[in-house]
Order: C-alpha cells, then structure tokens, then sequence
C-alpha cells in the first residue's frame, strides 16, 4: 500500500506540467474538527485591545513591528475596515478576524501536529526536499461577506531562497467554491519565473517591481473539498476574490523552504532569532 502523501509518478507529472495538485482526504474529519475548535479557542481567548497593531499613535511603525513579530508568535491579523475610528470592532472578532499566523505550526500543538506530520514529510520526500523547515503558517477565515480579495502573487517572491525552493501546502477546513473565494491558478505559470520581491529594509516591506497585469481567462478555478490539500508551486501565480456567500471558506496553510544548500534572502520579510527545526535531514 502507497504512503499516505507519497505522490504517485502521474501526480508529480501533473504537478511539474500545472504548478499545483489538489490531493483530496489529505486531512480526516477529526484533524479538520481539532483545528477548528483550536482556533476557535485562540479566538475567544485573544484579548484584541491589548495589540499595538490598533494603536493609532505611530500607526506605521507599530503596524510594521507588529508584522515582523509574528515570525516568531502567534499574531492577529483583522480584515480591512474591521474597526470603527474608535478603535473598536464593527462586529464581533470571530467575524472580523482575516488570519492568525504566522508560527501556529510552531507553538500551538494542534496545528504542529498536521503540519509536521508523516504524511507531510512523505510529499515533501516526493518533491525531492533534502532537509526542509516550515517557514510560516496561516489561518485564514475568508468570512462572508466581507473576506477580501487576495491580489495574483507567487509565494517565492515573499520567502525567497537561492536556490529558489518555496512550496505552499494549503489545507481546506471547509469546502472552497467559487462564490465563498476558493484559490485561482494559472497552470504552468510557474514555468516563467519569478516576477517580483517583496523586500524588507529599513523603510518597511514593498515589492521591488509593480504587479504585472494578468488576464482573469488564464485562471483555473481550485474547488475543494473540506480535508483537501492543494499543493503550490512556489512560482505559480494564484489569486482568490472576495468570499461573496453567506458562508466562511476556513483553511490552514503552511510554506516550506529547503535548507540544504539553500541560502534564506537576508532581504525577506521574515528574520527569526531562533531558526526553526527541519521536519527532516536526508
């Protein structure tokens, strides 16, 4: 019997030819239940006042800092327009919140546990990662209603490496239609190259070339169901729109970089302190 996560020689054919694989029952009913309450348990613990990212004094620096700090915590992140010019949230925070990231595959046990999981290590395996780390992690709610539209991006211009290695593993909790903003894709695009870095330096964080224009017909839309597992090349271009239903569109994503013989761009927006661990060395 094949490991669970193993890709199969036809799966990495259509993933080298498209960019991306949808790997459907990739997480049990339990493990999508068990993240879902996690978080729903992060959520009414989080006492939102306390955040300087809310501050209305020094808004850009604090806004900044606040940013650079997740790489090493777990953080808050609201949807735009969230507040009123009070400070306070139009809605309550489980309906306004955008993400929590950007180490919940670090430092919550729930969320570490499928991230870093044997089914994990095999797919990486299959993508020939010599000893790779998660990076980053994310949350991400997509409320109805007011979940935002997510910009055509590849994620190797955010969490560069040279050689380039990024790959992005996103995990539906619910299920990802087209009207509640399922992921967007070019197939193949990822053959081109990286067209952009968001780079970090002592002014802040911005892309070092404008967003070149695309054309929507060159997208293919994702559909999933709850459990499934997209597989992201780290050149790929993907989008999403705005979650235009009634219902939200949960799902946990996580980025892995290699590190064997790779060097991590000092310009990344992510600088840690302490280095995380490889899921593996081979």
């Amino acid at each position: 019997m094949a490991k669970v996560g193993l890709l199969t020689s036809e799966q990495l054919e259509f993933f080298n030819s498209n960019g991306y694989i949808v790997l459907e029952n990739f997480a049990s009913r339990d493990e999508i239940d068990g993240m879902m309450k996690r978080m729903e348990q992060l959520l009414d613990e989080y006492d939102y006042s306390t955040s300087a990212i809310f501050s209305s004094r020094n808004q850009q620096k604090k806004t900044y800092d606040y940013f650079y700090e997740s790489a090493e915590k777990v953080s808050y992140f609201f949807e735009e327009k969230a507040f009123d010019d009070d400070g306070n949230l139009k809605q309550p925070k489980q309906l306004s919140i955008n993400k929590v990231g950007h180490v919940l595959h670090e430092k919550d046990p729930v969320f570490r546990t499928i991230s870093s999981s044997e089914k994990v290590s095999s797919l990486l395996k299959s993508l020939n990662y010599k000893r790779p780390v998660i990076i980053q992690s994310m949350y991400i709610f997509k409320q109805p209603g007011i979940g935002g539209e997510v910009v055509p991006h590849q994620d190797n211009s955010f969490l560069y490496t040279e050689p380039q290695t990024c790959t992005g593993l996103w995990l539906a909790l619910e299920d990802a239609t087209i009207i509640n903003g399922c992921l967007w894709a070019i197939p193949g695009s990822h053959k081109k190259g990286l067209v952009r870095r968001f780079m970090r330096d002592e002014k802040g964080v911005q892309f070092d070339q404008p967003s070149p224009s695309y054309d929507q017909k060159d997208f293919v839309p994702l559909e999933m169901k709850a459990g499934s597992l997209v597989v992201l090349h780290g050149d790929l271009i993907h989008q999403s729109f705005e979650n235009q239903s009634s219902k939200s569109r949960h799902a946990f994503t996580w980025h892995v970089v290699d590190t064997d013989g790779c060097i991590w761009a000092s310009w990344n927006w992510i600088r840690r302190e302490v280095q995380p661990t490889p899921l593996y060395a081979s």
